[in-house]
């Protein structure tokens, strides 16, 4: 006997009877592994797809960017978007300076196009050692249009977008006014799809009306020159009013700024490979409890627990590297097709002006191949430890099935989680990230999951209760309570797949919904004219100029017109690694901003202003990024030197990330000079009619260059532009819910064909199959019913944290809560109904069993 009880051999034998029970596993239930792998794939898929997508912008935009700036050291730009030219004298004549290029960069409109075309004014002597690459190449029978007051060059991409070439005339628009221009030839060398214009700096200065200024200068050091503190030392030297910065300052403005888009689309793209975690896990606990007899026969043969361990997490692995290799090939498709088709922003917006090629990268394709194999282990920890754990003696009789799952009814580690969530939602951002909060919507989803035996053990336990009190319950309601109540464990396993996938679904559904709603009502807000006029800009309308105060004027006077609030938006660099800040200067009544303004909280009083001092608004992420508070004095790059701005509120602004600053059109033009403006409110007299105006608008001289948006336009506009934004998280919503399904469909038919001994003696004592099966159909609604009642507990839940700390900590701005109760009754109904079908029709093989064969098996 002794002998008989030795271990397997660790040889070929061990590897044969582990073939063999893969092999017999997957022909016995192939479409319950197919689901598993379906759902790793497609979780390993939208992650890698996402990945690839924003690596392969990002490093193209950042090669775009270098490529602009050459060989040079270091760039000195203004905190406004131009700034005197007397900087490059200055600049160049320093001992440590051994070149200094300076350049003119604006934004132009094509009429007819509705992006903008991005200009560089460059000094062709000076800009051939530092960025060669962005030299026209003219014709040999005019060398010189390099110099050409009339001459533009363009990039390929650009010829290609504007469908024209050398020789053709060329009509760009500053402001209100066109500019004639000749094609005079290409560059020497763009990035694939970077759309650019270069002519000589005299020239772009003259004809875009910027004499006098640039946009920045381009340096090289002297060899053995100490960059790092030549920088430091210069920028103490020009003060806040210019910003001297590095190439890599450029690359991490844009990698801050689509940081937290790509962080939240990878974030959101994981959600469906931890549905498939749990799948996996619903898959592996149901098969061993289903094979726990012959997992115990194994163990009488010699089979060690060691070696059972093994077993069990092998086939996760298994099913775990199938679907991440599917998933990786998947994923390049999708990248490959959303970069060709799509563009490279996923409706984000971040990378204007690329063409990138999704490519192989081998640490992300590891990272997501490791991802998919690891999310599919940890899903059969727990059955093969329990497996391992089995007495062979207890495991071979029958009903010993719910044991094997009691210990899964333990509270602690569930209650554990939950705590250690709720600490995490009071936690700041780390790295600029709220990965805190994250990390608090995992555990809470562990923590909701984990305490699934032991909840629906406490619900069913009272139903059956209760109707046993009463006495009148059906025979099929009363079987299919008593089921429930009496084996919590497998209960608790279909009801998980029901909630984790049901929770997820509620809170991205009010999320989004939440955010929406709050962008709505804050356009409705600011939408207090009937008419909005601004210059067609088609990219920053600082850079291409604005309405003059004579066109101003005729704005002004034109008939049916009662009033036009004029308005400048332009931007300031208050730190070189970060994006841009927006500067909004418009008529704003101090005493009452909220007119114009949605403010977040109380707001400080013109009285407590001191002399000289000029109030600001800023936008929450001023608050976050920068830590303005309200009643701050605080020091901008506007006016003279000593000037100072008091914080008068803060504001809620969904349209800039990045921050923003409002302050009264009057003041800028006192500080600046600048009487440009760039956008009007128009409010209509009473009694006249907004579509005659807006004809009146168009026949002005300068009418042509001039949108004209309703508000509503404006408002259906924006939405717009939510939804393509959110296009992915609706993608995922939908991906939730059909995981969500598949979940019920797998757990349903394991346990109805797990159960065929149980409807033989059903069957015996004088149940019919209809009877049988009306119970299953019972027991999926309970359980759906149940699992969507506790999944949208758990899912306000989560949501709570993605609206008031993950949102906030990503983007910076606040929203109100709002709960779309229709899509979520419509997604509930059809769960419950599917689920009801399910359950029969996976009964019904498991009832066509013989009863007495069915019995029999009972051994």
């Amino acid at each position: 006997m002794a002998a008989d009880l030795r271990p397997l051999p660790h040889s070929s034998g061990h590897r044969v009877l582990a073939r063999w029970l893969l092999g017999a596993e997957w022909r016995s239930h192939r479409a319950r592994a197919l689901v598993a792998i379906a759902t790793i794939a497609l979780g390993v898929a939208l992650g890698y797809a996402v990945q690839l997508i924003n690596s392969a912008a990002f490093n193209e935009f950042s090669a775009a960017t270098r490529s602009l700036s050459g060989q040079a050291d270091l760039q000195i730009r203004g905190a406004q978007p131009f700034i005197d030219e007397s900087i490059y004298p200055r600049l160049a004549n320093m001992p440590e300076v051994v070149l200094a290029s300076p350049v003119l960069a604006f934004d132009v409109t094509v009429p007819g196009q509705r992006d903008a075309l991005p200009v560089l004014g460059i000094d062709v002597f000076k800009a051939s050692r530092i960025t060669p690459d962005l030299l026209g190449v003219p014709s040999p029978e005019q060398p010189l249009d390099t110099l050409s007051a009339d001459a533009v060059f363009l990039s390929t991409a650009a010829q290609q977008w504007l469908n024209i070439k050398t020789g053709d005339p060329l009509t760009l628009r500053s402001g209100t006014s066109n500019v004639q221009l000749r094609v005079a030839g290409g560059l020497g060398r763009t990035r694939p799809g970077q759309r650019l214009a270069v002519m000589d700096i005299a020239a772009a200065q003259w004809r875009f009306g910027k004499v006098g200024k640039l946009s920045r200068v381009d340096v090289q050091l002297e060899r053995g020159v100490d960059r790092e503190r030549f920088r430091r030392d210069l920028q103490a030297q020009l003060g806040n009013a210019w910003v001297v910065a590095e190439t890599r300052d450029t690359e991490s403005r844009t990698d801050r700024l689509s940081r937290a888009y790509r962080i939240n689309m990878n974030v959101l793209a994981l959600v469906a490979l931890f549905t498939g975690a749990f799948l996996v896990f619903s898959t592996q606990a149901l098969s061993v409890v289903r094979r726990r007899s012959q997992f115990a026969m194994l163990r009488v043969l010699g089979l060690t627990r060691a070696q059972l361990l093994r077993q069990i997490l092998l086939e996760g692995a298994l099913l775990g590297l199938l679907g991440s290799l599917c998933g990786l090939a998947l994923g390049y498709a999708m990248a490959s097709g959303a970069l060709r088709f799509f563009g490279s922003d996923l409706g984000g917006g971040y990378f204007p002006g690329v063409r990138p090629r999704a490519g192989f990268e081998p640490l992300a394709t590891t990272v997501f191949l490791l991802l998919g194999i690891a999310v599919a282990v940890l899903g059969s920890v727990a059955p093969a430890i329990d497996a391992a754990r089995a007495r062979p003696a207890a495991a071979l009789k029958a009903g010993a099935e719910e044991g094997a799952l009691a210990r899964l009814a333990t509270p602690w580690p569930a209650l554990a989680c939950l705590l250690i969530a709720g600490i995490l939602t009071r936690l700041p951002p780390w790295f600029d990230t709220p990965i805190a909060g994250y990390l608090a919507v995992a555990l809470l989803l562990v923590g909701g999951i984990a305490l699934m035996p032991r909840v629906t053990a406490s619900i069913f336990g009272a139903a059956s209760r209760v109707r046993g009190a009463r006495g009148s319950a059906g025979a099929t309601a009363t079987l299919a309570i008593a089921r429930l109540a009496n084996a919590p464990g497998q209960a608790s396993i279909a009801m998980g797949g029901v909630l984790s996938s049901f929770a997820l679904i509620v809170a991205m559904a009010i999320m989004v919904a939440s955010f929406r709603v709050s962008v709505d009502a804050w356009v409705t807000h600011l939408l207090s004219a009937d008419l909005y006029v601004r210059v067609a800009s088609g990219g920053n309308s600082s850079d291409s100029g604005g309405l003059q105060p004579a066109e101003q004027k005729r704005i002004a006077e034109v008939s049916g017109i009662r009033s036009a609030a004029f308005a400048r938006i332009t931007h300031l660099t208050l730190d070189p690694a970060r994006p841009d800040v927006a500067l909004l200067a418009r008529e704003i009544d101090a005493a009452d901003p909220g007119a114009n303004l949605q403010m977040t909280a109380a707001t400080l009083s013109p009285a407590a202003l001191h002399a000289g001092e000029i109030p600001v608004w800023v936008s929450e992420a001023m608050v976050d990024l920068y830590g303005y508070r309200l009643g701050q004095r605080i020091r901008l790059p506007l006016g003279a030197p000593g000037q100072v701005f008091v914080v008068a509120g803060v504001w809620r602004d969904y349209a800039r990330q990045s921050g923003a600053i409002q302050m009264r059109l009057a003041d800028f033009r006192r500080l600046t000079g600048d009487t440009i403006a760039t956008d009007v409110a128009v409010t209509v007299a009473q009694g006249a009619r907004v579509e005659r105006v807006i004809d009146a608008l168009r026949a002005l001289p300068f009418g042509a260059s001039l949108e004209l948006s309703q508000p509503g336009d404006i408002r259906a506009r924006t939405l717009m532009i939510f939804d393509r934004s959110f296009a992915v998280t609706y993608l995922l919503e939908a991906v939730a819910i059909v995981i969500g399904l598949f979940g019920v469909a797998a757990t349903f038919s394991a346990q109805t064909l797990a159960r065929a001994r149980e409807f033989g003696m059903l069957r015996h004592i004088g149940v019919t199959r209809m009877q049988i099966l009306a119970i299953l159909a019972s027991e999926g609604g309970l359980l759906t019913a149940c699992g969507i009642a506790l999944g949208f507990a758990l899912g306000f839940a989560i949501s709570l944290i993605l609206v008031f700390v993950v949102n906030p900590q990503s983007f910076h701005w606040s929203m109100s809560l709002h709960v779309p109760w229709f899509v979520l009754g419509t997604v509930a109904l059809v769960m419950v109904i599917l689920s009801c079908s399910t359950a029969v029709v996976a009964g019904r093989g498991a009832v066509s069993v013989d009863a007495v064969r069915a019995v029999k098996e009972d051994w």
